[in-house]
């Protein structure tokens, strides 16, 4: 049965042969408020990133899985790390016991970073790093690894996530109060915007705040908050907005209603485009252009059924590309049930490429644009998401919002409702609440992560630490608390730190002893 009403609450009319609602100015691609694409020749002129998000077990395994990729044709890595160091704990610390390797890579030292990249063009390919409360620190042994290698920085392209604010929100991997979280973004802009020009300082994630449950208009309004707020710490530390705005990504889901998040992608643009014109005062285009990555909707992959899920990746990797992505993941089919194996990662990749080379979207740009729905899907998102921004701003702010549980419950509240349509039959799953067939067990091959991985991870980090100068590490540690306890830029300590030998669990620890750790407040839905 036809929906009369969609998941952010916007009504749906049986056919469209006029552009419903408040009528905005999305202007020509390539021109304010760029809702049309920030490229006025968009893939015509050069292809969105095709980047696979990967990364398992040691180093020494990923690093083969990047250069498989690579191989295959893909043209940008995207790193995955395990839970520890997400959670800035070293592979040998008590509560990493059983996690080591397994969502992610294990990167303890300058060592693991090495094999990592071992052989990888640094200076020819970007590396997205999906990382957020020590974000500054594997930012730091990726420099320190090029400085090694007598690579410049500023011939060094990629992205570190460093969005600590969804952390607080959608994730849980958080370390730090949020004020020293913020402390530790602007000193990662102001120090990659004189030394690291190309770098990606942060990617503002929509995708995570959509894989809790948001709706579209929420992903989109929570996250363009966030962003605000990035820019205000970024303002308040002297850092002027077309010094970092700029380098801004962000980070969209490209999720199932085909149009919607076609629209999305477009209203995000453009709200992005006035927010930098009407608070922040700039007329630069660099600071107005909202560039993203997308990603295929994890939440949205079915355990059941799980060859279902190529079709799924792929109307959600074709949304992204019409909604003019710059770069994209696709998700492997296996991912509802372990780590995707290199023939599912192969797929996606694959689904992407068919869509580049045969299906002819690239082809023209902006080739949505004209559909009555998608205009009005359009302009009813961008005013949602609008008043939403205004309600966040109501309050004081993104940090109010979260810290008062706001956002947190607003989300949650989200996921219940999408989860009783589920239960109740009114969202259909095809293979899960409908069309179901009975199954004896999983019908693919998945990913293993051996026992052996954490052993061999954590004497491999015990052996590194026997063989450092000791006092050296001390003094550095040293130099790390006195600066985090003042208001100097933490990166050059950081970078000479990791170079010296100091592991990620060493530096978090030791700002934890300056900054404290952070507690969340229970939210009830």
């Amino acid at each position: 049965m036809a929906r009369e009403i969609n998941a952010s609450g916007i009504p749906i009319e049986p056919a469209y042969d006029s552009v419903d609602g408040t009528a905005h100015d999305l202007g020509a691609p390539g021109d304010f408020p760029y809702a049309r694409g920030i490229r006025r020749d968009m893939y015509r002129g050069r292809l969105w990133t095709m980047r696979q998000y990967a990364g398992f077990a040691t180093a020494k395994e990923s690093n083969e899985r990047y250069r498989y990729l690579l191989s295959h044709g893909q043209t940008g890595l995207s790193v995955a790390f395990d839970l520890p160091t997400q959670l800035g704990l070293d592979s040998d610390a008590p509560p990493a016991r059983g996690e080591v390797g397994r969502v992610g890579v294990a990167i303890d030292t300058i060592e693991d970073m090495e094999t990592l990249l071992a052989d990888l063009p640094l200076e020819r390919i970007t590396v997205s790093m999906t990382i957020n409360a020590p974000a500054a620190i594997l930012l730091a042994l990726y420099l320190a690894v090029a400085r090694r290698r007598r690579i410049g920085f500023d011939r060094l392209g990629g992205t570190v996530q460093n969005d600590v604010l969804k952390e607080y929100v959608a994730r849980g991997t958080y370390i730090y109060p949020p004020g020293p979280s913020l402390r530790l973004v602007t000193d990662v802009m102001a120090y990659c915007a004189r030394a690291v020009p190309q770098w990606n300082t942060i990617s503002v994630s929509g995708y995570h705040i959509r894989e809790a449950g948001s709706t579209a208009v929420e992903e989109i309004a929570f996250t363009l908050a966030n962003a605000k707020t990035y820019l205000r710490a970024a303002r308040d530390a002297g850092i002027e907005v077309d010094e970092v705005a700029p380098r801004i990504s962000f980070f969209w889901n490209a999720h199932n209603d085909f149009f919607e998040e076609i629209a999305k992608f477009r209203a995000a643009r453009y709200l992005w485009a006035h927010i930098i014109h009407d608070d922040f005062g700039s007329d630069d285009p660099r600071s107005q252009m909202l560039r993203f990555h997308a990603q295929t909707g994890g939440s949205t992959l079915t355990a059941q059924e799980p060859e279902n899920n190529v079709v799924r990746v792929a109307l959600q990797a074709l949304a992204a590309v019409l909604g003019g992505t710059q770069s994209l993941h696709t998700n492997g089919q296996d991912e509802a049930l372990a780590l995707p194996t290199a023939q599912s990662a192969r797929v996606a990749l694959r689904t992407q490429q068919i869509i580049a080379y045969e299906s002819g979207v690239a082809d023209v740009v902006d080739p949505i644009a004209g559909s009555y729905y998608v205009e009005s899907l359009t302009n009813e998102l961008i005013e949602r998401a609008r008043q939403l921004v205004a309600e966040i701003d109501a309050m004081g702010g993104s940090l109010a919002a979260i810290e008062s549980g706001w956002m947190q419950g607003r989300i949650a509240e989200s996921a219940y409702r999408a989860q009783q349509e589920i239960e109740r039959g009114q969202q259909v799953i095809v293979g899960v609440n409908r069309f179901a067939e009975s199954s004896d067990g999983v019908s693919i091959p998945l990913q293993q992560i051996d026992e052996r991985i954490e052993r061999e991870q954590v004497a491999r980090l015990q052996a590194f630490r026997h063989g450092r100068n000791r006092a050296l590490v001390e003094g550095h540690l040293s130099d790390i608390r006195r600066a985090a306890a003042g208001s100097e830029n933490l990166m050059p300590h950081f970078i000479d730190a990791v170079d010296a030998g100091v592991t990620l669990g060493e530096i978090c620890d030791a700002l934890r002893e300056v900054f404290g750790t952070y507690r969340s407040r229970e939210v009830v839905a």
